[in-house]
C-alpha cells in the first residue's frame, strides 16, 4: 500500500475515502483489503460508528451515494459501471444511471487566465460577444456561449483550472483499491475490478484532453458526410458541430452552438409540430450506421446530447465518450442481432459462447438456458420484440454463469439499449426490430459477397505468410535466450500473494523475538559489571535493555493477538 504515496495529500484523499466507505457501513470491505492497518500505521485515526441513517439503505443505493459524496472521478466511474451490464444485475444498473455528472462552475476569475493563455488573448477581444456566465458546468469542464467576428455562435468547452492533478491522485488510488480488491475479496474478484479500473483510466484521461473529444467528432462528422435516408429528399438530416481548430486544444474544444429542441423536452417537440415518428425512425438509423457500419458510435446517446432541429433534423453532441467496435465484433454484434430478431437459437448461442471464451463454464447448461430463452420468442410479432430486452436477458444469462464481455461490447449494448429507450419515448411503437433486420440482412450479404470473402482470405494469407516466415526466426531468439540462461517463465498466481505477505510477517516476529531475547542477554550480562552510570542503584545501560525488551515483547503479543483476530474473522467470512 505505501507504493503509490507520492504526496501527504494522497494519504489524505486514502482517509476520505475510507472514513466514506465506513460511514456508510462498508467497514468490513475496507478490515478485509487491509485499508485501515495503513492508515492506522501512518497515524490516522479511523472512527468505526456506522451511522444508523444508512442501514436500511439497499447496498446498491448506499454504492451509489458513496460514489457522489468522493466526487467528480467517482461519479464517472459509477457511469462508466451503468454501461457493465455484463457485471452488475438491473438494480444496481438502475441505481449508477441516477449519477449525474454536475458541479457548481468554477469562478470565472479562476477560468480567465487559462482561456487567455489557450485563446492567446482576452476572449473579449478573440470574439465579438463573450458570455462570461457559463452555459452549463460539469465535473471536468463548463461551457461558455460566444459569437465570432464572422458571426458564427458558437460554444467553448473550457476544461476546469487545476482539475487534472486532482483527477490522477484519485486514479492512483481506484487501481491500487482495485488490486487489493481482486487478490484479497474472491467475490469482489468476479466483478474485475483492475479491468474496469483500467477501462475506465483510458476513457478519463481521453475526456480530459478535450482534443480528443474535438477528433471525435471531426471522425463522426466525415463518416456522416452525404449521409442520407428514405426520408430525408437527398437532404443530410444528421446534424454534427462544426469544429473551430484555430482554437481548440488540450484544455479548450470551441465548437458550433446547436440551436435546437433538447431530446428529453417532448412537449416542445410537439409544440414545433415536429414528427415523432419521423425523429425516431431517423435517429435509429443514424445510431445503427453508427454501430454496425462505421464501427465508431456515439456511446452516450442519451436525451441531453440529443438535439431536434427543423425539417426534422436530428443534431449530436459531446463526444467524449465513444465506442469503437473492429470489423470481427460488428460480425459478431450482427450475427448476435440476427439471430435474436429470426428467433434462431444456435446463432446466438454461438456468439455468445465466442464472446464468454474466457473462463470456466459449464458449456452444456449455458447452452441449453441460451437456447431455451430465445426459443420463447417463437411466434412473437417482430414488431413486438423488444431488443434491447432481449439483449439485457442474454447478458444476464451471461452473468448468472460467472462470465462477463469484453468491455467494448458492453459499452456497445449499453448505448443499443439507450437507443431504444429513446425510440420508445419518441412514438411508444417504434420498432427497432423492424428497422434493424433490413440493414442487419445487407450487412451479412456485404459480408458474405465474393470480393468480401476473397478480400478476407487475401489479408489472413497475407498473416499466415508473416507468421510462417518469422517462425525460424522465433525459434532461433527463445534457443539463444535458452543457451544464455535468460528463458524466464512468468507465473502471477493471486493466491499466493497472501501466503507470502503471511511469511513476511513470520520473519518480521522472529526477528524481533530474536532481538528481544538478544537485548535481555546482553542486559543480563551489563547488570553484572561494575561501574558506569548508575539510576536507582542499577547501571542504566542494562535498566534500558530490559526496558526495549519489555516494549518489544508487548508489541509482538499485540502484533500476534490481531493476527489471530483477522485470521478468525477470515475463516468465519
Amino acid at each position: 500500500m505505501w507504493q503509490p504515496f507520492p504526496s501527504v495529500q494522497d494519504l489524505g484523499r486514502l482517509h476520505d475515502i475510507v472514513a466514506t466507505l465506513i460511514r456508510y457501513g462498508f467497514g468490513d470491505v475496507v478490515r478485509r483489503i487491509g485499508l485501515a492497518n495503513v492508515l492506522e500505521r501512518a497515524g490516522q485515526v479511523l472512527r468505526w460508528r456506522d451511522a444508523q441513517e444508512y442501514a436500511h439503505m439497499p447496498p446498491p443505493e448506499r454504492v451509489r451515494r458513496v460514489l457522489e459524496e468522493l466526487g467528480p472521478t467517482f461519479v464517472k466511474l459509477g457511469q462508466l459501471l451503468a454501461t457493465r451490464v455484463d457485471l452488475f444485475e438491473p438494480e444496481w444498473i438502475a441505481e449508477f444511471s441516477k449519477l449525474h455528472d454536475h458541479a457548481p462552475p468554477s469562478p470565472y476569475e479562476e477560468v480567465r487566465p487559462q482561456l487567455v493563455e489557450d485563446l492567446g488573448g482576452p476572449p473579449e477581444e478573440v470574439f465579438a460577444w463573450f458570455d462570461p456566465e457559463p452555459l452549463a458546468a460539469a465535473s471536468i469542464a463548463q461551457v461558455y456561449r460566444a459569437r465570432t467576428h464572422e458571426g458564427d455562435e458558437v460554444v467553448l468547452k473550457v476544461r476546469r483550472p487545476g482539475i487534472r492533478p486532482i483527477v490522477e491522485a484519485d486514479l492512483r488510488w481506484m487501481m491500487r483499491l482495485a488490486q487489493l480488491a481482486e487478490g484479497e475479496s474472491p467475490e469482489l474478484r468476479a466483478f474485475r475490478p483492475q479491468e474496469i479500473v483500467r477501462q475506465f483510466s483510458r476513457s478519463l484521461r481521453n475526456e480530459l484532453d478535450l482534443a480528443v473529444e474535438a477528433r471525435h467528432t471531426k471522425r463522426i462528422a466525415e463518416n456522416f458526410e452525404g449521409y442520407t435516408d428514405e426520408d430525408s429528399a437527398g437532404a443530410n438530416p444528421i446534424v454534427i458541430p462544426k469544429i473551430y481548430w484555430q482554437w481548440t486544444s488540450e484544455r479548450l474544444c470551441v465548437q458550433e452552438y446547436i440551436d435546437g429542441i433538447a431530446g428529453g423536452r417532448l412537449d416542445a417537440v410537439d409544440a414545433a409540430g415536429l414528427d415523432r415518428k419521423l425523429l425516431a425512425r431517423r435517429g435509429g438509423h443514424a445510431v445503427l450506421k453508427m454501430i454496425l457500419e462505421d464501427g465508431f458510435f456515439h456511446a452516450d446517446p442519451h436525451p441531453g446530447n440529443v438535439f431536434y432541429l427543423p425539417g426534422h433534423r436530428i443534431a449530436f453532441i459531446d463526444f467524449g465518450m465513444v465506442g469503437r467496435v473492429n470489423e470481427r465484433r460488428r460480425e459478431e454484434l450482427v450475427r448476435l442481432l440476427l439471430g435474436l430478431v429470426n428467433r434462431q437459437a444456435d446463432q446466438v448461442t454461438d456468439v455468445l459462447l465466442e464472446w464468454a471464451d474466457s473462463g470456466t463454464y459449464n458449456d452444456e447448461a449455458l447452452s441449453a438456458e441460451i437456447e431455451s430463452f430465445v426459443d420463447q420468442y417463437r411466434g412473437v410479432p417482430l414488431k413486438e420484440l423488444r431488443v434491447g430486452d432481449m439483449l439485457n436477458d442474454a447478458v444476464r444469462i451471461l452473468r448468472q454463469h460467472r462470465l462477463s464481455m469484453p468491455p467494448d461490447l458492453a459499452l456497445l449494448i449499453k448505448a443499443f439499449i439507450s437507443l431504444e429507450a429513446m425510440g420508445r419515448e419518441l412514438d411508444p411503437d417504434f420498432d427497432i426490430a423492424g428497422q434493424a433486420k433490413p440493414v442487419l440482412e445487407r450487412i451479412m450479404r456485404e459480408h458474405y459477397a465474393p470480393a468480401a470473402v476473397l478480400r478476407r482470405g487475401m489479408r489472413t494469407s497475407t498473416e499466415l505468410l508473416q507468421i510462417t516466415a518469422g517462425l525460424p526466426r522465433d525459434i532461433a531468439r527463445v534457443l539463444r535466450m535458452a543457451r544464455r540462461g535468460r528463458l524466464e517463465l512468468h507465473v502471477d498466481v493471486q493466491s499466493l500473494r497472501r501466503v507470502g505477505n503471511q511469511l513476511d510477517r513470520a520473519a518480521n516476529r522472529l526477528t524481533v523475538g530474536i532481538v528481544i531475547a538478544a537485548l535481555i542477554i546482553g542486559s543480563s550480562i551489563v547488570m553484572t559489571v561494575p561501574g558506569g552510570p548508575s539510576l536507582l542503584g542499577l547501571p542504566l545501560f542494562g535498566l534500558l535493555g530490559f526496558l526495549g525488551a519489555a516494549v518489544g515483547g508487548v508489541w509482538l503479543l499485540l502484533s500476534i493477538r490481531r493476527s489471530n483476530r483477522e485470521d478468525r474473522l477470515d475463516d468465519q467470512r
